[in-house]
């Protein structure tokens, strides 16, 4: 059934790479739902005829050769400016019928961006290594931002203007999930979350991702995560495991001074001496970009109020 949309405006926006096989599919379905939005396909550098497929089904298509969901997802950002966005992928795994839900809970329920939690029968619909990650990022941001956080990877999201318009992106890749929902943790920004049905890819249909190179980065992105978000508690743990290893190495000169009234490891002295140096200077470094994010955190606050 039709959800015919007046007021607010809305945009319906794909980023997709070489979705082919179903990109005409997820463009009708959207289109049928919300006859009323602009649909927009960002063809993330396909070589396939996604972006052809895409126009004949109805949709507007912006290119952006540059690979990587993180910049198609910047694109969108850049080309949208309807009240609200939802982002959807073009894989067709998420029902158009379950769009009108995300909606529903923002304006019941109030906030600045809705996460559509995957929900689903079929056991195919999710990978193990990839739900394993979910699990791992999101535990991580709940202990360092001590901060509730759902579906991480959910790729069904809806965005107000004021958010998508100012929110800073810099992710290239499939990360870019993660920094949206850390930029709505760090920039206060108000989160709903609810239930949306999730499906398995249609036969022939084929995910990007790679588990070995996305594995290796849910790694990289967990520090990134803290040194970027929580430069403090990063700089601390460096600074304390440097303090370990003086201390470490420091014991034997002490133990000499202590015995014999001279120090008879010169070398270890100088070691513990330099490590020591190495655990002052990553504190302070913590200190001072730790001041920095707070101050960034601040402006932005400033600079959303005045856009309001």
């Amino acid at each position: 059934m039709a959800a015919p949309l007046t007021s607010p405006t809305l945009t319906i926006g794909i980023p997709c790479y070489n979705e082919e096989l179903t990109i005409g599919k997820v463009v009708r379905d959207f289109r049928a739902v919300f006859p009323a939005a602009r649909v927009l396909v960002i063809d993330n550098a396909s070589t396939d005829e996604t972006a052809r497929l895409a126009r004949e089904a109805g949709a507007e298509v912006v290119s952006d050769p540059r690979k990587g969901k993180g910049h198609a997802v910047q694109t969108l950002f850049r080309a949208a400016s309807t009240d609200y966005l939802i982002m959807v992928d073009g894989d067709d795994t998420y029902p158009a019928e379950e769009a009108p839900k995300l909606i529903a809970t923002l304006e019941r329920e109030g906030g600045d961006t809705v996460v559509g939690r995957r929900v689903s029968e079929d056991p195919a619909a999710f990978k193990m290594l990839h739900t394993w990650a979910n699990d791992l990022l999101a535990g991580t941001i709940q202990t360092v931002f001590r901060s509730p956080c759902d579906d991480l990877f959910s790729g069904y999201r809806l965005f107000t203007r004021a958010f998508y318009r100012n929110v800073p992106l810099i992710a290239k890749g499939f990360e870019v999930e993660t920094e949206l929902a850390l930029q709505t943790i760090d920039k206060g920004f108000v989160q709903r979350v609810v239930d949306v049905h999730f499906r398995s890819r249609p036969e022939g249909s084929f995910s990007k991702l790679n588990t070995m190179q996305d594995g290796l980065r849910v790694l990289r992105v967990i520090l990134w995560v803290v040194k970027d978000f929580r430069p403090l508690m990063f700089f601390s743990a460096v600074s304390f495991f440097f303090a370990l290893l003086s201390l470490g190495v420091g014991i034997f000169p002490i133990i000499d001074y202590v015995l014999y009234q001279w120090v008879y490891r010169v070398p270890l002295a100088i070691l513990a001496a330099g490590l020591a140096v190495i655990s002052a200077l990553s504190l302070t470094c913590g200190v001072i970009l730790d001041t920095i994010v707070r101050y960034n955190r601040e402006q932005f606050l400033v600079r959303l109020r005045n856009y309001e």
